[in-house]
């Protein structure tokens, strides 16, 4: 979906050293000061003062370039960076996470930071449910400070999965000055201060910047300043990109290759990595779509292939059956899965024989009704404005027809859309899942009863015990396993059917810096509306020798 963008990230597997956040490879000595970063991560008419790190309208670069999370989890590989915290771990069966803060970090009014303002930070979010997005006072009991430098969290229940929403997803606050704020919900925070590499510089509707912090514990970035125009729509915005005149940006481009890279192939590159997995979401509720052969023989009929070319523009690659993001979670591949349960083939030839080893058969329309008479006939929603989901349903109504299944493409504005898919009225829809560090979050958020993205309302007490187990353990060995019983289960079972693989916009400009991630280097995720992931590839941007 064009419009879609996801923040996650990925698994814990390797810590890596505060070297790795210092900007990386240093640039020759320059004469003139190094050129402001433009950065645009989607095209906003004009902006409204708002700095509040927890508001869902906070400005783009609050997280991260002024508020800072405790690690930073790469969705792109299994790599950690230590933020304000420096090491974890977990005891008391995953109960108890006790977190180790970075010493001699200050906040960009000169104050200390310590372990009270992470205390204060989740406080603060229990007082003010509505600021607690993630949901963590729903497992957490208790957040003390051992001492200045240690801080530990205790679960009303093993849930180790929520160290992510804890160390990766909440940005830390200064007591001292949000202990004066009266409403922190409505606060737009005008003027932040935080612990990142960054300060606000300056501010109009039309565009506001960032001056680098000299005082950043990780070093002063090399990238003096950042900006943030403003641009009215997608059109000028691909203009202002082409010329150069944007840095860093996180549109879509219809032919970016054509259009972006042609006219300057040296310095005008983009990379759109996987971030999420389209799905076609199959409600279990309806006694045909029920039917594992019914969902194998959908699976089989749909050309992925041509999805990626024709609806996607060749940027979404055809999904995994097991429903992993790959390569992100290579990982995690089981290594003993068949060929065919970790990728999808297109074989209508083989739809219409299991739809016939099952007992259907084709009625007067060449349509194949089930052994009771009902006709494999359904409803595919889809949300009108994702025009490029709308081309995949319609290369799916047409494909089905081929073997004998009818397609009707329903598309509705996204409200109506949601309404259904939430309440379960619906028969098939397109919609994108909800990743994270590890595939636990997906499946979690797929395939457990008590999850609200549980749309196609699958409940199987296998894929349970395995969601359980993992969520137990802080073992990677045991977490593996489990999800190896998830990957096989949504191979051979199909709860729903994964499409192809929705990605991250990135387009970047290498004529005033370098050092920019790759999928030679992908040491960060790449989209410039990644929260905390801005940090991660600001402070490996050097700027080119003039």
């Amino acid at each position: 979906m064009k419009g879609l963008s996801r923040i996650a990230v990925a698994g814990v597997a390797a810590i890596v050293g505060t070297a790795g956040l210092s900007a990386c490879g240093a640039a020759a000595s320059q004469k003139a000061a190094a050129a402001p970063l433009v950065v645009l991560p989607s095209p906003i008419g004009s902006y409204s003062r708002n700095f509040n790190p927890f508001s869902p309208t906070d400005l783009p670069g609050t997280t991260g370039l002024v508020y800072q999370d405790l690690f930073y989890f790469n969705p792109l590989k299994s790599q950690t960076y230590p933020m304000l915290g420096t090491s974890f771990a977990w005891s008391g069966h995953g109960t108890v996470l006790t977190v180790h803060l970075r010493k001699n970090v200050k906040w960009t009014n000169g104050q200390p930071f310590n372990a009270d303002d992470v205390v204060y930070t989740f406080d603060l979010l229990k007082r003010y449910p509505a600021l607690d997005t993630n949901g963590i006072w729903k497992v957490l009991s208790k957040v003390k400070a051992v001492n200045s430098d240690v801080v530990t969290f205790i679960f009303k229940a093993p849930n180790v999965p929520y160290q992510w929403y804890v160390l990766g997803e909440t940005p830390i606050i200064d007591q001292a000055l949000w202990k004066q704020v009266s409403d922190p919900v409505k606060y737009g925070n005008p003027n932040p201060v935080g612990t990142g590499p960054y300060l606000l510089k300056s501010f109009s509707p039309q565009v506001y910047s960032f001056s680098a912090n000299a005082s950043y514990w990780g070093g002063k970035p090399k990238v003096p300043t950042v900006e943030y125009p403003a641009y009215t729509s997608n059109s000028s915005a691909d203009l202002a990109l082409s010329r150069g005149k944007i840095d860093w940006a996180g549109l879509f481009i219809p032919n970016a290759q054509k259009v972006y890279v042609k006219p300057n192939p040296k310095q005008n590159h983009y990379w759109f990595p996987p971030n999420y997995i389209v799905i076609l979401y199959t409600n279990l509720k309806n006694p045909l779509l029920a039917q594992l052969p019914v969902r194998q023989a959908i699976s089989l009929a749909i050309n992925r292939e041509k999805i990626d070319k024709v609806g996607e523009y060749g940027y979404e690659n055809p999904s995994s059956p097991t429903g992993l993001i790959l390569p992100n979670n290579k990982a995690w591949l089981n290594p003993s899965l068949p060929p065919q349960d970790v990728s999808f083939s297109y074989n209508p030839a083989k739809a219409v024989s299991i739809l016939k080893s099952a007992g259907y058969k084709k009625n007067a329309q060449g349509i194949f009704t089930s052994p009771s008479g009902q006709p494999l006939s359904f409803t595919l929603n889809v949300v009108s404005s994702a025009t490029d989901w709308v081309s995949d349903a319609s290369i799916m109504q047409s494909e089905l027809h081929n073997v004998g299944i009818k397609l009707t493409v329903n598309q509705e504005q996204y409200g109506a859309f949601y309404g259904a898919l939430k309440s379960g009225t619906y028969q098939l829809a397109i919609w994108g899942s909800s990743p994270g560090p590890t595939p636990y979050y997906l499946y979690n958020a797929l395939l457990s009863p008590s999850s609200i993205g549980n749309y196609e309302h699958w409940n199987s007490s296998a894929t349970n015990a395995a969601l359980a187990q993992y969520s137990a353990s802080s073992n990677l060995s045991v977490q593996k396993h489990a999800m190896y019983a998830i990957e096989h289960t949504m191979a051979t079972q199909l709860p729903s059917i994964p499409l192809v693989n929705g990605p991250n916009w990135y387009e970047y400009n290498t004529s005033q810096y370098t050092g920019w991630p790759t999928p030679s280097n992908p040491y960060s995720n790449v989209t410039p509306a990644s929260a905390f992931g801005t940090t991660v590839v600001l402070m490996h941007l050097h700027p080119v020798a003039k």
